[in-house]
């Protein structure tokens, strides 16, 4: 039955595999704790990975597992520990498409030092709006892909070839595309889309606004594109995921605020791979839950990030209840982070 999905991501499934050398291209001899041999094959450093996979669980945060999805293009390679620990987070979630000639989506991250170079091992099985028709993730409320802007518009023609379906667009630009000679094109796609969200670096980069990243700066690009025409009659908004500064969210008729980070101290932030992908699922998830308020859903976006941040890999769900609001993640409650962070942002303004 179509129709029934509040979340549905477009970006692929990836099993990510990893190298770390110091600056000097020498490896570190980097091991795996205890917590992280839940998503490692033995020995191996291969991860659970893909901009869909950390969206979905950033979803699944606030919702349902029959509430979300995704298409997971599963290759004859797919290692069993993998299907198995996609299942824990709830089987409804997870389309899988079976690729019998194929291997499954793989990427190089490859870490020198603090930097870190991403590549595919293998040829992407791109996901668009056709490939949900037929299945149970047809014609969600809400969709969520990352792409260049030109791919953004084919996204948006083959949406709007489903009569009767408008969905909140959830737009999150690819980071080797956010670049000024891209600018044109994604201007093109702003007016179809309901939420644009780069982060600040990749704001920056789009349109020439020079480093470092400001909170001044982040404004400035927030307002830039706004003028530009975000959504139908220039409706939309703006979300910039600005890392240890938070998220400034705005749009033309609200002024904008900044959402401060859960995490405030690097000591709890153990790897970003996968935060701005989550953060935008519980944008998502936040955005059912609040009847649409883009502010209130900032914060749960806020949250499923830090869930992602304080260690690595995916987080965990620890305790599973027929009630989302008695699920705990990491050992903690979502809900009494939510709280928490309502209340400290609250403080402060």
């Amino acid at each position: 039955m179509s129709g029934t999905r509040k979340f549905v991501s477009l970006g692929m499934f990836i099993i990510d595999e990893f190298t770390f050398l110091d600056v000097t291209g020498k490896p570190t001899g980097r091991t795996l704790s205890p917590q992280e041999d839940l998503f490692f094959l033995p020995s191996l450093l291969f991860q659970i990975g893909g901009a869909g996979t950390y969206a979905n669980i950033g979803a699944r945060i606030w919702l349902p597992a029959g509430e979300i999805g995704m298409i997971v293009d599963k290759g004859v390679d797919l290692p069993q520990e993998f299907d198995a620990a996609l299942r824990v987070y709830g089987e409804d979630m997870w389309f899988f498409r079976a690729q019998p000639d194929a291997g499954t989506t793989r990427a190089l991250n490859a870490y020198k030092g603090d930097h870190r170079n991403f590549q595919y091992l293998t040829p992407r099985i791109r996901i668009t709006p056709r490939d949900l028709a037929g299945t149970t993730l047809f014609r969600p409320i809400t969709l969520h892909f990352i792409c260049s802007p030109t791919r953004a518009a084919v996204i948006m023609s083959q949406v709007a070839e489903v009569e009767g379906w408008h969905p909140i667009s959830i737009y999150e630009p690819i980071p080797d595309r956010c670049i000024p000679e891209e600018l044109s094109a994604l201007r093109d796609v702003l007016p179809l889309i309901s939420v644009l969200s780069p982060n600040a670096e990749e704001a920056l980069g789009l349109l020439s606004i020079p480093l470092p990243v400001t909170k001044s700066r982040v404004e400035l690009a927030c307002q830039t594109f706004l003028d530009s025409g975000v959504g139908p009659g220039g409706a939309g908004w703006v979300v910039i995921r600005s890392g240890s500064m938070g998220a400034y969210v705005a749009s033309r008729s609200h002024p904008g605020i900044w959402i401060e980070a859960y995490w405030g101290t690097e000591e709890r932030v153990i790897d970003v791979t996968g935060a701005g992908n989550s953060f935008l699922g519980g944008l998502a998830a936040g955005l059912t839950l609040t009847n649409g308020d883009v502010f209130e859903a900032a914060f749960h976006a806020t949250v499923s990030a830090s869930y992602t941040v304080e260690q690595f890999a995916l987080p965990q769900i620890t305790r599973t209840s027929g009630d989302v609001r008695n699920e705990e993640w990491n050992g903690d409650s979502p809900w009494g982070r939510l709280q928490e962070l309502k209340a400290r942002c609250a403080s402060d303004r």
